[in-house]
C-alpha cells in the first residue's frame, strides 16, 4: 500500500469540478516555479517554499470552448506549504482539501499524473530528492504513456493487437470530429489544426506498436500481412486528415463550402462505424453478419461522399473557374484530400471484410 503520511492538496477545477493539482499557464517575467507558486497562491491559497526542479510531467487533453481537446503538459514542482490563508483571489471559484497520497491518486483523473503522483511515497520522498534515475524512470514511463494511455499496454499475446486497433479508431474519431470543427470557419481554427496533428501523432505511435508487434509476437490472430494492411490503411486515413488541415493552414483558408461540411460528416460516420465494427473481430466468426453490415455501409458511404465530391467541385469552378482560378485551385486541394479520407476509411472497411471472409 502507498504510505499515507504524505499528503497532496488539491483543488476542484473551475468548470467541471474535478480534483486537480493547482496550476496555470506560464507566466512572462517569471520563472517556470515561481509561476507555479504564483497560482498555488492564487487558486489554493497556500503560501511556502517551491523547489525550482521539478518533480516530473504529466500531460492531459484540455477541452476549450471552441470544441477542441489539445494536448497541454503540466511541469509539477515540490511546494512545502508554510501557511493557508483565509482569503485567496480564487476562493470563490475552488475548493481546496488534503488528502493522503493515496486518496489523491484515486481522487484525480489524469492516468499519467497518476503515475508520477506514485513517486510520492513517503519512504522514497527524501531518495527521490536526490535520486534523479528514479525521476528518469517516471519520464520514461510518461513518454511512453503520454500519447496512448487509454488502451492496454502491448503483450505478447492475439489480445493486444485489438486494443490497438481500437486505440488507433479512437484518434480517427477525435480527429474527424476536430476536422469537422475546423471547416465550420469558426473560432480556434488554428485549434482545431493543432489537435488533428496530434491525433495524427498519437496514431502513428500506436501503428508503431503494431508493427513491432507484428514482428516480435509468435501467435498472431489473424494473417501478418492483413494485421500490417488493416493498420496501414487506418493510419493513412488520419494522414489524410492532417493533409486537410496542412491545406487549411497553408492556405490560410477560412471560409468552407457547404459540400465541405457535408464529406466531414461522412467522415465522422464512417469513423463511428468502424469504432463499432472493430471490437466484433476479437469474435470474428460470431460476428461476421454484423460487420458485413457496417463495412457495406461504409462502402454505401463513401460513394455518396464522391457524388458530394463532383458537385461540389463542379460548383466551385462555377464560382471562381475563370475569376479567380487560384481560388478554385486551393478548393480542389483541399476536396481532393477530404474525398482521400473517405477513400482510406474505405479501404479499411474492405480490409475487414477480407478478415471476415478469411476467418469467419
Amino acid at each position: 500500500m502507498l504510505d499515507s503520511a504524505v499528503e497532496v492538496m488539491l483543488v476542484t477545477s473551475r468548470e467541471t469540478k474535478r480534483w486537480v493539482l493547482p496550476k496555470g499557464n506560464r507566466i512572462k517575467g517569471l520563472s517556470p516555479h515561481a509561476a507555479a507558486a504564483q497560482e498555488a497562491h492564487e487558486e489554493a491559497g497556500v503560501i511556502g517554499s517551491v523547489c525550482p526542479t521539478p518533480l516530473g510531467n504529466y500531460s492531459y487533453r484540455k477541452l476549450l470552448r471552441s470544441g477542441a481537446a489539445l494536448l497541454v503538459e503540466v511541469v509539477v514542482f515540490p511546494f512545502a506549504v508554510t501557511a493557508e490563508l483565509d482569503d485567496w483571489p480564487e476562493r470563490d471559484q475552488r475548493t481546496r482539501r488534503w488528502f493522503p497520497l493515496a486518496a489523491a491518486i484515486e481522487a484525480v483523473e489524469e492516468p499519467d499524473l497518476k503515475i508520477l503522483m506514485r513517486s510520492f511515497r513517503a519512504s522514497q520522498f527524501t531518495a527521490d530528492a536526490q535520486d534523479r534515475s528514479l525521476l528518469g524512470g517516471v519520464r520514461t514511463a510518461w513518454e511512453g504513456l503520454r500519447m496512448f494511455h487509454w488502451f492496454q499496454s502491448l503483450l505478447p499475446k492475439q489480445g493486444g493487437f485489438f486494443s490497438l486497433f481500437e486505440a488507433h479508431a479512437q484518434t480517427l474519431v477525435s480527429g474527424s470530429a476536430a476536422l469537422a470543427r475546423l471547416l465550420q470557419g469558426d473560432g480556434g481554427m488554428g485549434q482545431h489544426i493543432r489537435e488533428i496533428v496530434e491525433r495524427e501523432d498519437e496514431a502513428d505511435a500506436i501503428t508503431r506498436q503494431v508493427l513491432q508487434s507484428v514482428r516480435r509476437t509468435f501467435l498472431t490472430p489473424f494473417d501478418r500481412g492483413a494485421i500490417t494492411s488493416l493498420i496501414s490503411a487506418m493510419d493513412d486515413a488520419i494522414d489524410e486528415m492532417q493533409k486537410t488541415a496542412g491545406a487549411v493552414s497553408l492556405y490560410e483558408v477560412t471560409e468552407f463550402e457547404q459540400e465541405m461540411r457535408d464529406i466531414a460528416a461522412i467522415i465522422i460516420e464512417s469513423t463511428r462505424l468502424l469504432t463499432e465494427a472493430l471490437p466484433l473481430l476479437r469474435a470474428i466468426h460470431a460476428n461476421s453478419a454484423r460487420l458485413h453490415e457496417l463495412t457495406g455501409r461504409m462502402v454505401r458511404l463513401e460513394g455518396q461522399s464522391d457524388d458530394i465530391h463532383a458537385a461540389g467541385l463542379k460548383k466551385a469552378f462555377a464560382a471562381y473557374g475563370r475569376s479567380d482560378t487560384l481560388r478554385f485551385i486551393v478548393t480542389r486541394e483541399i476536396y481532393n484530400h477530404l474525398e482521400k479520407v473517405v477513400d482510406r476509411l474505405e479501404d479499411v472497411a474492405n480490409e475487414i471484410d477480407g478478415l471476415v471472409i478469411d476467418h469467419a
